[in-house]
């Protein structure tokens, strides 16, 4: 019996409940919660904790482990985020070195402002048109871990935002050989390992692995799992963490979605899998002829790529405009120099040929490409580190008069996420000129073009 099955039978069965939640599974009063109080329940006799597991959710957390080919799961109701604020916190202590590639996501710069951490920053070449970012290479991590011989944890992404993926193996290799644990952000990737995918990382080497299951698998938003491998890492520090970070009244509705997702992967995920890439090899066909809009396919520092990531490398937000207003297609995100379009594991060819027609119908009234990505910038100098800097008073500074002042703050292009100044940061006339042409800029302090938040330094 599944969590979903347990629970839907425990709400038929006429018990009182004089506990939390609020709404008394009393869905007649609260229309607007209909389909969902009568399954929602707070850590009752039968139904396990997640953040103490022995017995419904163990169980869930073993299956998955064996499903995914790890050591040991965690199954996490906040997201991949609190996964990878857990995993850097629970291996580096104050005043440790963090190896992180500079496009990491933003949970994972926010575990080194908690833990005090130096980051150290693997910068992996970018698409000379996209502007994305490319496979991370076992030459550079070797190198950045012979550079910095203090590291004491190695985070990378794969597959990115885009698709890329790094050689996973040969990096844990470096890693194993540094006696230096690798973290992997596969919170794109939890349907690795499925089908004709590529290796999820957590059998190809990595220490932990973090996985987005909503993402990609038919699991509720806010849902993903933790991985572990033996050795490097403390599972029982691991677990600590994620307790600590993770709300203590974990969702009995996401994880129900978790175990049904995972019954699902146990039952048919490699034929799922095989469905939605025969749906992606018919949408390539039926798009092979498009002109002016073209799908990106990776070349030169690519390792190798997701096929479930489309990624339509012109018209920019015009063409996501067109297909939002004029065929109801909502993209993923789009910026000047491409339109990503991601695809999941509740895809059909029916659906993914709809995308493909919009595209053909669009493809003959496309303008010529908005622009190219812009180039990374040079990574600023750190004068102060990030956890002080993060907490140093400070001030918006006209952009006309931050150049040499030090960053208080995260500037992201986000989506994907990417910082153009991370907090402790020499704002550069580099990095001043890469904030005018950034696409979906966001910061914590209301950062524009114009203006920085800078701290004030002694």
């Amino acid at each position: 019996m599944t969590l979903f099955e347990k629970l839907d039978e425990y709400g038929r069965s006429g018990a009182l409940p004089m506990h939390m939640p609020g709404h008394k599974r009393n869905e007649a009063a609260f229309p607007w919660l209909s389909g969902l109080a009568g399954r929602d329940i707070t850590e009752i006799e039968g139904f396990d904790n997640l953040n103490d597991p022995e017995g419904l959710f163990r169980g869930l957390e073993r299956r998955a482990a064996r499903l995914w080919g790890a050591g040991e799961s965690l199954v996490l109701v906040n997201g991949s985020t609190v996964g990878l604020l857990a995993a850097v916190l629970s291996v580096l202590r104050d005043g440790g070195e963090l190896l992180m590639c500079r496009d990491s996501h933003r949970s994972v710069y926010h575990a080194a402002q908690l833990g005090r951490i130096r980051t150290r920053y693997l910068s992996p070449a970018r698409d000379p048109e996209l502007g994305i970012p490319l496979s991370v290479t076992p030459g550079e991590v070797e190198a950045a871990l012979r550079a910095h011989p203090g590291v004491r944890l190695v985070c990378v992404t794969s597959p990115t935002y885009e698709g890329v993926v790094s050689d996973i193996k040969a990096v844990a290799g470096v890693c194993r050989a540094h006696k230096v644990p690798l973290l992997v952000d596969e919170a794109h990737g939890a349907h690795f390992g499925f089908g004709g995918f590529p290796a999820s990382a957590v059998t190809l080497g990595a220490d932990i692995a973090v996985q987005s299951l909503h993402k990609t698998l038919p699991a509720l938003t806010q849902t993903a799992l933790l991985h572990m491998n033996p050795g490097l890492v403390d599972p029982g520090r691991v677990r600590a963490c994620a307790a600590m970070l993770q709300t203590s009244s974990p969702s009995y509705l996401l994880s129900a979605s978790v175990d049904g997702c995972v019954d699902f992967l146990e039952r048919e995920g490699d034929a799922a899998a095989e469905r939605w890439l025969a749906a992606l090899r018919t949408f390539r066909e039926e798009t092979a002829a498009l002109e002016k809009l073209r799908l990106w396919r990776g070349g030169e520092g690519v390792f190798a790529l997701d096929p479930s990531k489309l990624l339509i490398s012109a018209g920019g937000p015009g063409l996501a405009g067109a297909l939002r207003e004029r065929y109801g297609i909502e993209p993923e995100y789009a910026c000047r120099s491409h339109v990503l379009c991601m695809t999941g594991m509740g895809d059909t060819e029916r659906s993914l040929s709809r995308l493909a027609a919009a595209l053909r119908a669009l493809d003959r009234e496309a303008p010529p490409p908005e622009g190219r990505g812009a180039p990374p910038a040079a990574l600023p100098r750190q004068v102060l580190p990030l956890h002080e800097a993060a907490a140093r008073p400070g001030r918006l500074v006209p952009a006309g008069e931050a150049e040499g002042r030090v960053s208080g703050e995260y500037i992201w292009s986000y989506p994907p996420g990417v910082p153009l100044l991370v907090p402790g940061e020499e704002v550069t006339a580099e990095a001043l000129e890469a904030l005018k042409t950034a696409d979906n800029l966001h910061s914590d302090r209301k950062a524009t073009p114009d203006s920085i938040f800078c701290v004030d330094l002694p």
